[in-house]
């Protein structure tokens, strides 16, 4: 059962996913807050896991909530936040303060249930295709984040090649065949990566192989 909390600033859009959910076998809603500082004040009571997030509320915005929550090592929560592509900035921001991945608000609804159980099951939501759009126009932008230090302890000539081919976009398969390895291997090295660049999802290994400069935004 992947347990959601419902955070937005519309009693409708909350009240639209409640019912959906509720007809949902295998997903259930655990607490709903009408904005950021209600959400961490929740996440931290009913440790759900994942907290389908709005970016723009009141008092405190999803980004800021996103932040805190999975800034906390004890909560099991990852973050899916509510966004239209109209707002890749706060999508960029979103990322960084460590959501797992995005959902346009009026996609279909079936699409949306499809997304929790996505990061439910501990996946980024962001398909390659458009990992590479938003990463590329977000690793360009002129005001990054303070920069990461090249991990040379710990991470493996043969790691660092497959954290390139993931910030290229590519899948767990795709790597097996450039690579010329099996995909079980592929999946045991990204797998590593995972745990030695503390890397919550394949979005961050992308955000992460930019960033060290592994893959040049437009390559």
């Amino acid at each position: 059962m992947i347990r959601v909390l419902l955070t937005d600033d519309q009693p409708l859009v909350r009240s639209g996913l409640r019912v959906l959910i509720a007809d949902t076998p295998g997903i259930e809603v655990v607490g709903e807050a009408a904005n950021g500082a209600e959400a961490v004040a929740l996440a931290g009571e009913v440790r759900p896991d994942v907290a389908v997030m709005d970016i723009r509320m009141p008092v405190m915005d999803g980004i800021e909530a996103a932040r805190r929550i999975t800034a906390d090592p004890s909560l099991p929560t990852r973050v899916l936040v509510l966004t239209t592509f109209d707002d890749d900035e706060y999508v960029y921001a979103a990322l960084r303060a460590g959501a797992s991945g995005f959902l346009v608000k009026d996609m279909p609804l079936e699409s949306i249930l499809d997304g929790i159980r996505v990061v439910g099951a501990g996946d980024a939501l962001i398909a390659p295709s458009v990992t590479r759009r938003l990463i590329e126009e977000f690793a360009g932008r002129p005001e990054p984040a303070a920069p990461r230090p090249v991990p040379v302890d710990g991470v493996t000539n043969r790691e660092r090649e497959v954290l390139t081919l993931v910030g290229r976009g590519l899948s767990n398969t795709e790597i097996a065949e450039e690579l010329v390895i099996s995909v079980s291997t592929a999946k045991a090295h990204v797998a590593r990566l995972f745990t030695k660049l503390d890397a919550r999802d394949r979005v961050h290994l992308v955000i992460t192989a930019y960033e060290l400069g592994l893959v040049a935004p437009g390559r």
